[in-house]
């Protein structure tokens, strides 16, 4: 088993079993790879736009980070305006971003990029194989960054895809959730209970159905008003679903809609901001 063969093994196992992929001549082992595995399902784009958002939006719906596969510096560079979205809306994302050979980089070719740098506008986690001993845990390491909401950008070396990859048997680092601060539990229900005027604003996972319903109940038992976020991730309706207002997108708006109460706990959310300075 050669390098690539391994990450796509491995990303398969762990639920990302779909790579949304614009490779090119760099990344050819691991479209062998995506090939030769039953358990991989691999997604030709036609640019790398489509790759990201698809990937991002196939994260949104199943909850799994979602894989694309992109050519160099330059082919990540043209999908990064939907990994800015992916950012911004918490997707989990895992990029595997095809390189030059060890050896050939130091030349520095036509279509050599600083991957680290051009990767960090728009990821919570960079890394790079520097070693075929490294492929399983690097790889695991991103999935598990995506894991927490974060875009992860992995860059892997032609020749490290070909390399023979040996017995990898890292284990999967276990995945939690950053733990709730208690303190801050108590200090939103004792405001909920204060007789001020309280309103939630909402994102993330609260938005779905399980959120829905502690939401609904929260709102029953206190009389307190909700409202998501004006850009959101995802959010379920339907009926049977809580019924929830956006803050308004134009400031006067917002000032008018949210202007009635004394306080604001965020819940799953960003503390709202306009979209441009207006003046």
């Amino acid at each position: 088993m050669n390098g690539a063969e391994l990450l796509i093994q491995t990303a398969a196992a762990q639920g990302s079993d779909v790579c949304f992929a614009n490779p090119g001549t760099t990344e050819i082992p691991l479209v062998v790879a995506i090939d030769r595995n039953p358990a991989m399902r691999g997604v030709l784009c036609l640019f790398e736009g489509v790759a990201t958002g698809a990937a991002d939006g196939w994260a949104r719906m199943t909850g799994r980070p979602g894989l694309t596969l992109v050519h160099l510096g330059p082919g990540f560079a043209n999908g990064m305006a939907n990994l800015h979205n992916a950012r911004r809306g918490r997707s989990k994302v895992v990029n595997l971003i095809g390189d030059h050979a060890t050896w050939h980089v130091d030349a520095d070719p036509p279509l050599a990029m600083d991957i680290p740098a051009a990767a960090s506008a728009v990821s919570g986690w960079v890394g790079a194989i520097t070693d075929v001993a490294q492929t399983r845990a690097q790889l695991l390491a991103a999935l598990a960054a995506a894991q927490q909401g974060q875009v992860a950008s992995l860059s892997v070396p032609h020749d490290l895809q070909l390399a023979p990859a040996g017995v990898q048997a890292a284990d999967p680092p276990p995945f939690a959730h950053t733990p709730v601060d208690a303190g801050a539990v108590d200090a939103a229900a004792r405001l909920l209970r204060s007789g001020r005027r309280v309103a939630l604003i909402v994102g993330g996972n609260a938005l779905l159905e399980p959120g829905q319903f502690a939401l609904a109940r929260i709102s029953a038992a206190t009389g307190c008003d909700i409202y998501a976020e004006f850009s959101i991730a995802r959010i379920e309706r339907g009926q049977g679903r809580l019924e929830v207002a956006r803050v308004p997108y134009y400031p006067e708006k917002a000032l008018e809609t949210l202007g009635v109460y004394d306080a604001f706990i965020l819940v799953d959310a960003r503390r709202p901001v306009a979209f441009f300075g207006w003046p």
